[in-house]
């Protein structure tokens, strides 16, 4: 049985999703102890909760017993299945946290898997679900007949709300020995020319009246002037929940004059609608951030590095030039060790795997 240190790195709940979702990958069983033991509130918070009995449902595991404040979980899994899974977080605890833990077991299923997921689509210390479709999915086409999401209702904080549906249609099983011969590596070294902006802004219904996502854009507009490419920004209201919105907006660039479809080079920047913001200022928020990301001329950002490592690992030989290690990242890289045969190499901002 693999053992883990939860206080290890960041020592939050990144350890624990990766952790569960290698788990059922590998069929490796493991024991955590000392969950969040630094935070203010150490142990398994209730998306943990949900996350672990997610993942126990896909891949017919086992654990102990465990609630809200557990400082220990273990967890012996079975086979993945397929099927249709549907969660109902109940608030607006993160969707996009727990599709993070449940999507690279699911890549490898015997059959199509579609999550049907109800909670928040966007929250502070997450990335939104708008990221996670527009940004990270891109790159996980590579494996599978089929990826989609469908972002079927928004959901923001408190109430969420938000509905998601992530379909899956597999095309091979887990085998680490095989996957490097039918699935091109990831390799994100070189930033290219940018070719176009895009992105989203959306928002309550009660937010239209004052135009707030209308002025959001604008800001967005503004802030990136100094960029000669096409900048597209979707505004979209809905009935939600609870009153708020965002904005994602992401740059996808080309070498000479052709967008990778294997390994686009697509980097984001995000910023939640609050009321004690200004509409300019939340829009501004956007741009920076985006900016920030690309003048390091990075080809991967800070937060998507943080969500590849998983699939990279699978494919040794894998490279990425990101603008910034973050925690998350260390922690993804001690789990991913002690569950798969490779090991990664930091140099500076650029990370690469090979097997061991």
């Amino acid at each position: 049985m693999i053992t883990l240190d939860g206080s290890y790195g960041e020592g939050g709940g990144a350890l624990v999703r990766t952790a569960l979702a290698l788990s059922a990958l590998t069929g490796k069983s493991f024991e955590i102890t000392n969950i969040r033991s630094g935070r203010p509130n150490p142990g398994l918070k209730s998306q943990h909760l949900h996350a672990i009995k997610l993942l126990a449902q896909l891949c017919q595991a086992k654990t102990n017993p465990i609630d809200i404040g557990s400082t220990k979980l273990r967890f012996v899994p079975g086979v993945v299945k397929r099927g249709i899974y549907e969660v109902d977080i109940g608030t607006a605890g993160s969707i996009s946290l727990l599709l993070q833990a449940v999507t690279l077991p699911a890549l490898f299923a015997p059959g199509k898997v579609t999550f049907k997921i109800t909670g928040g689509t966007c929250g502070k210390w997450q990335a939104s679900v708008e990221y996670i479709k527009q940004v990270l999915l891109p790159h996980l086409t590579r494996f599978v007949d089929k990826i989609e999401m469908k972002i079927l209702k928004r959901g923001y904080y408190p109430a969420g709300g938000g509905l998601v549906q992530l379909e899956i249609t597999p095309r091979l099983a887990f085998d680490s020995n095989a996957i490097p011969f039918k699935v091109s590596k990831i390799m994100l070294t070189e930033q290219g020319e940018l070719e176009h902006i895009r992105g989203t802004v959306d928002l309550s219904l009660e937010l239209e009246e004052r135009k707030i996502g209308e002025r959001i854009a604008s800001a967005v507009k503004a802030g990136l002037k100094e960029y000669d490419a096409p900048i597209n920004i979707n505004v979209e209201y809905a009935n939600t929940r609870s009153i708020g919105g965002e904005a994602v907006i992401w740059a996808v660039f080309s070498e000479r004059g052709k967008v990778s479809y294997d390994n686009p080079v697509i980097l984001g920047g995000d910023a939640l609608v609050d009321r004690n913001t200004k509409s300019e200022d939340v829009g501004k928020a956007a741009a920076d951030m985006l900016k920030k990301e690309m003048k390091t001329y990075a080809a991967c950002d800070r937060h998507l590095a943080d969500q590849l490592l998983h699939f990279m690992a699978l494919l040794p030989g894998s490279e990425i030039e990101t603008s910034g290690i973050t925690k998350h990242a260390e922690t993804n890289m001690y789990v991913i060790e002690k569950f798969l045969d490779v090991g990664f190499k930091v140099v500076k901002n650029r990370i690469s795997v090979e097997r061991r």
